[in-house]
């Protein structure tokens, strides 16, 4: 009797063990797959080491400044991007080029819309449009240059672009280093100050064209 009761705690064990086993791989399984995609293997955004550089200018000069990312992914497969979105934080518009006692939280409401009543809508209105996004479509080898193509979506207004880029990809990380990029604000409902559309201003306009340039690191 003794015999048979030692042996069913024994069985017992066994499956309990072998249970746990099981349950253990199909959890770390699961973790893993989670980064694979239809389009490949995913790498998230490193909010720290990430960036979206915009200058824009008028005849009496220029301003710099700095975007930060929302989130954001890239799909890897075959050593190679093949699709991808970032969310860029429209609340983080920073001035790099002035010192706070020269206007720098000014200009800095001015660009969100966050000034007087009458001027929110003036450049970006972050309080309708908090967010700005880019969803690549493409990566392709052309003159001797990787090119991105995607979506750029400002303002509620999507619009196709595309750019030459350095990407480095390793088994770990992904590096995407833009050239800059420039953009008709217009296209985008950015009109204020806009010689374009308003005959006039005279020499009070603000360039219809801006630069942006994109550093952006993912890791698995």
């Amino acid at each position: 009797m003794k015999k048979f009761f030692l042996s069913l705690v024994l069985i017992s064990l066994i499956t309990l063990n072998s249970c746990k086993k099981e349950k253990t791989e199909e959890q770390n399984n699961t973790a893993v797959e989670s980064k694979i995609t239809a389009d490949g293997i995913k790498y998230t955004i490193d909010l720290n080491n990430s960036i979206v550089n915009w200058s824009g200018s008028k005849p009496t000069g220029k301003h710099t400044g700095t975007i930060k990312f929302k989130e954001g992914f890239v799909t890897v497969k075959d050593t190679a991007i093949t699709s991808g979105r970032f969310f860029i934080d429209m609340n983080t518009i920073t001035v790099t080029d002035l010192k706070p006692e020269e206007g720098k939280a000014d200009l800095e409401n001015h660009l969100k819309g966050t000034a007087e009543k009458d001027k929110k809508d003036h450049f970006f209105n972050v309080k309708k449009y908090p967010t700005s996004d880019i969803k690549i479509t493409k990566v392709v080898e052309k003159d001797g240059k990787t090119h991105i193509y995607g979506n750029l979506s400002i303002k509620g207004v999507t619009k196709a672009v595309n750019f030459p880029a350095k990407i480095s990809i390793t088994e770990n990380e992904v590096i995407i280093n833009s050239e800059k990029l420039v953009l008709n604000r217009t296209y985008f409902n950015v009109n204020y100050a806009s010689k374009s559309l308003f005959a006039d201003l005279k020499d009070k306009f603000i360039n219809d064209e801006i630069e942006i340039q994109v550093d952006v690191k993912c890791h698995k």
